[in-house]
């Protein structure tokens, strides 16, 4: 399909700057693009491809001012990132044929009920009193265990897994290969040496808009809930223990670990491959580093913060300056020590 910049701008309600009658059929970075393609400028570090560009549409931010002239037709936006995010979801639902119906085989236990527009893939199995809602999709070799609730709009993914009794809202995407559910990593010590593995009788509970990533594995509690409020990401490979609580639009890069009892706060952003100690709370709105670990509560909201363990960013900026001079302060120090000694002789 083929739609032109007028048309495009009344979409996300923005303003052409160019030809409004030129045509894109497709989508692409701006580095990459060709002419026929849409690409976007949110990062400024990327300005000098927008004036050796061949998209033939580039979408800027309300606030962007070119310091060059540019050839593309520009349809200045409020936010360009998200703006490109919309069309990419638009393009996405006009590439993907809708998945509708029962596939053979598959298990369907007879107590499960489930509302119009389901879709459920071959040899996927959905246990005793599962109730789903309308538009859910599950896709071939998922499993959805005894007593589970699935709301509108969710998409599971080949090979995910949802343990018994654990509840998920509406819009909600698992990937391929998350498991929710699992116990969590309870053991208690006993006179033998060995340990006494602790039932693990909670749940798991997701909130609406979430999206947890390939992989990625949520314990469930040992009593009550590990909760994953409204509008959690979680990236691949992300492991979030028993009992955790994670407050509403927290996104999560790769290989975070979070330990148990952890409690975090809303709107907060945490780099790839973070580590957090048992029982941590974390206030609204910090930002960690990649590689960051923390093992102490965090009060301080919106704090930016890096390193294991953590501290302010400005600080650890310092501190990385003294670290790679090290050498240097080393061969200083050993050669004063060598002139005070020869001084002692003397």
């Amino acid at each position: 399909m083929e739609f032109t910049a007028n048309q495009i701008a009344v979409f996300l309600k923005g303003n052409v700057d160019g030809n409004g009658e030129v045509k894109v059929n497709n989508v692409a970075k701006i580095e990459d693009a060709t002419s026929g393609t849409l690409a976007f400028l949110a990062n400024p570090k990327y300005e000098s491809y927008l004036y050796s560009t061949n998209a033939s549409i580039v979408l800027v931010n309300d606030s962007f001012k070119p310091e060059k002239k540019v050839i593309a037709t520009l349809i200045y936006v409020p936010d360009a990132y998200q703006a490109f995010a919309s069309l990419l979801e638009l393009v996405a639902q006009t590439m993907y044929e809708p998945k509708l119906g029962i596939e053979e085989p598959s298990y369907i236990h007879p107590t499960a009920t489930y509302g119009k527009d389901v879709f459920v893939g071959a040899f996927a199995y959905i246990g005793k009193n599962v109730k789903m809602g309308e538009n859910v999709k599950i896709y071939p070799q998922a499993y959805v265990g005894n007593n589970c609730t699935i709301g509108d709009n969710c998409i599971l993914y080949s090979g995910a897994r949802i343990y018994h009794d654990c509840q998920l809202g509406s819009n909600i995407t698992i990937h391929s290969g998350a498991i929710i559910g699992a116990d969590g990593f309870g053991f208690a010590p006993t006179d033998t040496a060995n340990y006494k593995k602790i039932p693990q009788i909670g749940n798991v509970i997701i909130e609406d808009f979430a999206e947890i990533g390939a992989n990625s594995t949520i314990d469930r509690a040992t009593m009550g809930s590990t909760i994953i409020h409204k509008g959690v990401k979680l990236d691949n490979m992300v492991h979030i223990a028993h009992n955790v609580e994670i407050g509403e639009n927290t996104v999560m890069a790769a290989q975070g670990g979070i330990a148990g009892s952890v409690k975090i706060g809303s709107d907060c952003m945490f780099g790839g491959q973070i580590g957090i100690a048992p029982h941590v709370t974390l206030a609204k709105g910090t930002k960690l580093g990649a590689k960051s670990g923390v093992n102490s509560n965090i009060i301080k909201e919106n704090s930016t913060l890096i390193g294991a363990p953590v501290q302010e960013y400005g600080e650890w900026a310092k501190s990385q300056v003294h670290y790679q001079n090290l050498p240097k302060i080393v061969a200083r120090l050993n050669a004063l020590e060598k002139e005070l000694a020869e001084l002692k002789k003397k």
